[in-house]
């Protein structure tokens, strides 16, 4: 990714509030190149053991699966699910996500051979699918594995998508996950490193000044902000 994200030269902006507010984040942060692993497979696990904590934790629950030589998926099928769960403590529900990760793994080497190149290799609406079938795997995980994984292009919701795009009032409060990303996806270019920076805007955005209890001194989304 480039110093400077660049809008697609053929997305007609007129009136779309989606690429007003990308291109009013990207403005104000600059491109933040998400997401943070070194392999496809880290993302997968990442993805998992971030499921309710914070990435602090994951970052030590991955440093000590390194450690330990099981971030690899033959690595990860083999250990005992005691074992990894140990290992990935520091990410809280150990129990729960040793077991989830498990799960994936055995899927991935039944569905797979165990490869993520094959498992991204085909239609990834239908790998989509497939994916949500995973004990474990539920929509923000699946796209963030299909995004930041396999570079495909699924746009992720997370709880700041939410929160950001209702104080705007572009979205409603009781929207759901799917309704959210439809908009998303029918709204903006279907482009990979849009769809990364996008996401990794808003958390970030959401980190400084759309809190639950608003910080909306500074913040250059107050145009149309109903929480100011």
């Amino acid at each position: 990714m480039g110093d400077r994200l660049m809008m697609p030269h053929n997305v007609n902006a007129a009136g779309n509030i989606f690429l007003d507010i990308f291109r009013i984040l990207l403005d104000r942060y600059g491109p933040l190149h998400w997401w943070p692993a070194e392999t496809p497979f880290e993302v997968c696990v990442g993805a998992i053991l971030t499921q309710n904590t914070n990435w602090g934790n994951v970052e030590k629950a991955i440093g000590n699966l390194k450690k330990e030589g099981l971030l690899s998926a033959e690595a990860m099928r083999d250990v005992p699910v005691e074992r990894l769960a140990e290992v990935i403590r520091p990410a809280g529900f150990f129990n729960v996500k040793s077991a989830r990760l498990k799960d994936f793994v055995a899927w991935l080497f039944m569905r797979h051979d165990g490869k993520l190149k094959q498992m991204f290799s085909g239609d990834w609406q239908d790998l989509r699918k497939e994916l949500l079938q995973v004990r474990g795997i539920g929509r923000e995980t699946c796209d963030s594995i299909l995004l930041y994984a396999g570079n495909k292009p699924s746009f992720v919701v997370d709880a700041y998508t939410k929160r950001l795009f209702a104080h705007l009032d572009v979205i409603s409060e009781k929207a759901d996950y799917e309704e959210i990303r439809a908009l998303f996806m029918e709204n903006l270019p279907e482009d990979v490193e849009m769809f990364n920076e996008y996401h990794a805007l808003i958390v970030q955005h959401c980190k400084e000044h759309c809190r639950k209890k608003p910080l909306c001194p500074g913040c250059d989304l107050h145009f149309s902000c109903k929480a100011v």
